[in-house]
């Protein structure tokens, strides 16, 4: 059975159409996505007319480098098409109600590609639709860089179930949507925030109750040098998301205990690799000297984000 065979079973079996917090999907289901998207990686040619025919709107109300050029190249080389609409001066609902929206486009469009600042505004598109919506960030997930970047240390540790994984730094949609995956591969994923700042408590909840049937761990610190002790991989985030810029020099300050920098890898393992979603912040979260050296896989998680979005793409709209 092919890998998107396999997946395409599984979403037959009862995952829900939409990826809209990426707990839709089952610690079995994300296996065989990232199975999926090493294949679509390595063998590119089986999968250049799999959706032909096809096409997705992709709705950005946030600026994107990342995710806009991943998904959209990565649908024309599944054979479909993109068309993107930019919401960056007007947002979603402001000149037409997102029901609207989402019966027009369910008209024309095969799927959605939602990035918004309000996680209830890709719930509302996803409850119209009748087409699949995808999540491509909101203020309370990040799934599809998640799943690139659990594929991406995969390929450095042949492994995830016990992987050591350290966050350091704010309580995110980025570590939210870290901990759901992390917990559904089984690994072990440590989170360290300024008091204050800590992971929504019912995203902790649900990460920790994947946990237990993967037999991954999900523990939260004060202190980064706890969280990088022995860890195999330490990822960190901005500290100011985009909609938070007015609090930025307060964080600063806040955060500045919390950046991570060749002293605090040295508490992590020996092999250990520093990993960001980027944009980064140099001299800020993280140290321009860690980001830009050998131990940095930031561009490699960047590269998978095509993988990962064809094999999303590939397992909703197939």
């Amino acid at each position: 059975m092919t890998a998107l065979a396999s997946v395409s079973t599984t979403i037959r079996n009862g995952m829900a159409r939409d990826l809209v917090t990426g707990m839709e999907l089952t610690p079995a289901t994300l296996r065989d996505l990232l199975h999926l998207a090493s294949e679509v990686k390595t063998a590119p040619e089986r999968y250049r007319t799999a959706l032909n025919g096809r096409f997705i709107a992709m709705i950005f109300e946030k600026p994107s480098l990342r995710t806009r050029t991943t998904f959209d190249i990565g649908m024309q080389s599944l054979g479909g098409g993109a068309v993107f609409l930019d919401h960056t001066n007007t947002r979603l609902g402001e000149r037409e109600c997102i029901k609207d929206v989402a019966k027009n486009l369910e008209r024309w469009v095969h799927g959605i590609v939602a990035r918004t600042f309000l996680q209830s505004s890709i719930e509302e598109l996803a409850e119209h639709a009748s087409i699949p919506v995808i999540n491509a960030l909101s203020d309370r997930y990040h799934p599809c860089q998640a799943f690139a970047d659990f594929m991406t240390l995969e390929e450095k540790f042949g492994g995830l179930r016990g992987l050591k994984f350290a966050y350091v730094g704010d309580g995110n949609n980025m570590c939210h949507s870290l901990m759901l995956a992390g917990a559904r591969l089984g690994a072990h994923v440590r989170v360290a925030t300024p008091a204050g700042y800590e992971p929504a408590a019912d995203v902790v909840g649900e990460a920790r109750r994947a946990a237990k049937e993967t037999r991954g761990k999900i523990e939260l610190f004060h202190s980064p040098q706890e969280a990088a002790a022995g860890a195999q991989a330490v990822y960190t985030d901005v500290w100011a998301s985009m909609g938070q810029e007015e609090e930025t020099e307060a964080r600063a300050k806040i955060f500045a205990p919390f950046q991570v920098n060749h002293a605090l890898m040295k508490l992590a393992a020996a092999d250990a690799l520093f990993m960001h979603c980027l944009p980064a912040h140099r001299g800020w979260e993280v140290s321009a000297e860690l980001v830009d050296s050998p131990r940095s896989i930031a561009y490699d998680q960047a590269e998978n984000r095509l993988h990962v979005q064809k094999a999303v793409l590939l397992l909703l709209l197939s």
